[in-house]
Order: structure tokens, then C-alpha cells, then sequence
């Protein structure tokens, strides 16, 4: 599904001839099957508000606060022992062991459950190519994957607590 903003800023650049650099990451989006596709309206049933924008919609809590629409996550805090999932399909995306504090506000992870996550370019940023992070079963988006993240993979995988629930061990 192509947010409203992406479709916006792609039908504002469109006459500039800009927007074909945006397609590639909307076309790989609209091809893309996963396991669980539920309809739009299902979706809403099974989420909360917050967690259909940013699951859904590709929305981002607010830094620091883990907050959005109302809602706020505890995520950013939490140091037990356990697992991360899915907020939309309870996959197992992450575990306790690779969370770290990455002092930039959102729950920050150095790698994921293998085979549980996958990635695309994102340029909702216009002219800026990041690295989303989706649900391997759902396609639910978590957040951002950065190149600035502690060994062993150097990798910093910056998640929306709100897109993920915790199960202790």
C-alpha cells in the first residue's frame, strides 16, 4: 500500500520527471506477497490506531517518548530477558540479546531473528535512499536499518515500539 504522503510527493515530482526515481521501492511494495495479507479494514480491527500508522502507514513515534497518536510504548525501557514481535502477526523479530541503547530515542537492536525481518529501500525522505524494516510474515513496517550500529554487525536497527510487543522469557 503506498501511503498518502509517498503518493503525494511522487504525484508532485511526477511532472518534474523525478518521480521515476521514487517508483523502484513503490513498484517492489505493491509485488511483494506475504504469508498473513489481510484487508485493509482487517487490519484496523486487529491494531490499534497508533500501530495501524505506523505498521500500515509507515508512521514513526515521536523520539525519546515512543509516543504516538496517543498511545506510547514502553519498549524503549524494557531490559528483560525475551523475545520482540510483531505487533501485527506475533512473529518473532527480535531478541532481548541484541537490544542496545543507542541513545537516539527508539528501541535500537544490532541484528534480527534470522529469517524474520526483511528489507527495501525507502525514499519517503525525498532524495535520501534509507533502509526500511519489515515483518517477513505480514510486511508490517518496524523501522529503519542504519550502517552505524555496534559489532559484531555494525548494524543499528531502529524500531517503532509501538510496531512490536515484548514476551518475557
Amino acid at each position: 500500500m503506498i501511503s498518502r504522503r509517498a503518493f503525494t510527493i511522487g504525484a508532485g515530482l511526477a511532472p518534474l520527471g523525478l518521480a521515476a526515481a521514487l517508483a523502484p521501492g513503490w513498484a517492489a511494495r505493491a509485488e511483494t506477497r506475504f504469508e498473513i495479507e489481510l484487508s485493509d479494514a482487517e487490519w484496523r480491527e486487529r491494531l490499534t490506531s497508533a500501530q495501524y500508522a505506523i505498521l500500515r502507514d509507515h508512521a514513526t513515534e515521536r523520539a525519546f517518548t515512543n509516543e504516538h497518536l496517543g498511545e506510547r510504548s514502553p519498549l524503549l525501557n524494557e531490559s528483560r530477558a525475551g523475545n520482540y514481535t510483531c505487533a501485527g502477526c506475533d512473529l518473532p523479530v527480535y531478541r532481548s540479546e541484541t537490544k542496545f541503547d543507542s541513545r537516539t530515542g527508539w528501541p535500537s537492536f544490532w541484528d534480527a531473528i534470522e529469517g524474520a525481518v526483511g528489507t527495501k529501500d525507502d525514499y519517503q525522505l525525498i532524495f535520501i535512499r534509507r533502509t526500511e524494516v519489515h515483518c517477513a510474515r505480514c510486511g508490517g513496517h518496524l523501522g529503519h536499518v542504519f550502517e552505524d550500529g555496534p559489532p559484531p554487525t555494525g548494524l543499528r536497527h531502529c524500531l517503532n515500539g509501538l510496531a512490536m510487543n515484548f514476551v518475557p522469557d
